[in-house]
C-alpha cells in the first residue's frame, strides 16, 4: 500500500467531488484543509487494507477499485459483511472511530484501489461540525444495517443450495471463481459448497471447470433460488 503524492491540488479536488459530490458544500477553506490533511493511497488487488485487532487510522473513502470486508472465526471459516465500492466510505471505519475502538474485521482490496484516508481528528470536527457530511456518513449507516438484516435473514433461514444458486445465477452465465471463494462468499466451506456444485452438475445444471462455473439451465437455478424453505 503506497501513499500518492499530491500532482496538483485541483486533480485532487476533482476526484474527490466526482465520486463525493457532498463536499462540494463543504466552505473554501475547510476543502482546502480537507485536500492538504487527507491521504492519497494506492493498493493493488489482494492488499489487506486493514486487519481485525488493529488501531484504526483514518476513515476512508473509495476512489476506485472494490473493497470487500469480511469477518473470520477461530476455525477459519470466513463470511463477506459487505462491499465498498467507488464514492463509498467504509462504515466498520467510522465505526471504529467515533467509539475509540479497533478493528473487527478485515477489509481487502478486490482490485487495485484508489482511497482517500481521512484523518481521525478531522473526521471528527466534519461529523460535529458538517452536517451533509453527517448525514452521508449516518446514510451509508442506514444502508448496511439493511444488508445486515438480509445477511443474518440468509444465514439463519434460508438453504444454502438455494443461495448458492442465487449466487451462480447473479454472477453467470459463466463464474469465474474457485470452490474456495464461493463458500467465503456464503459464510460455509469448500467441501459443502464443491458437494452442492456436483450435485448441480450432475442434475445437468452446470460444468464445473477449473476456477469457473458455466451455468447450463438458468431456469432451474433459478427456481431453486427462489426456495426460501
Amino acid at each position: 500500500m503506497t501513499e500518492i503524492q499530491a500532482d496538483s491540488r485541483q486533480d485532487h479536488l476533482r476526484q474527490l467531488l466526482e465520486r463525493f459530490p457532498v463536499f462540494a458544500e463543504l466552505p473554501g477553506a475547510r476543502l482546502d484543509a480537507l485536500i492538504a490533511q487527507a491521504q492519497w493511497h494506492h493498493a493493488p488487488a489482494g492488499s489487506v487494507l486493514f486487519d481485525a485487532k488493529q488501531p484504526c487510522r483514518g476513515f476512508p473513502l473509495l476512489l476506485a477499485g472494490s473493497v470487500r470486508v469480511t469477518k473470520t472465526a477461530p476455525t477459519g471459516r470466513e463470511i463477506l459483511l459487505y462491499r465498498v465500492e467507488p464514492g463509498q466510505g467504509c462504515i466498520l471505519s467510522g465505526s471504529c472511530l467515533l467509539g475509540h475502538s479497533d478493528y473487527s474485521a478485515t477489509g481487502i482490496a478486490e482490485q487495485d484501489v484508489v482511497y482517500l484516508s481521512i484523518p481521525p481528528v478531522l473526521f471528527q470536527e466534519l461529523m460535529l461540525q458538517f452536517e451533509p457530511f453527517r448525514r452521508f456518513v449516518f446514510g451509508m449507516y442506514g444502508e448496511r444495517l439493511a444488508e445486515m438484516m438480509e445477511l443474518v435473514e440468509e444465514v439463519a433461514f434460508r438453504r444454502l443450495d438455494a443461495r448458492l444458486a442465487q449466487l451462480l445465477v447473479l454472477h453467470g452465465p459463466v463464474v469465474q471463481t474457485t470452490h474456495q471463494k464461493l463458500a467465503d462468499e456464503l459464510g460455509s466451506v469448500r467441501e459443502i459448497v464443491s458437494r452442492l456444485l456436483r450435485s448441480f452438475e450432475d442434475r445437468g445444471w452446470v460444468k464445473l471447470e477449473r476456477e469457473r462455473v458455466s451455468l447450463l439451465d438458468q431456469k432451474a437455478l433459478a427456481e431453486l433460488a427462489a426456495n426460501r424453505a
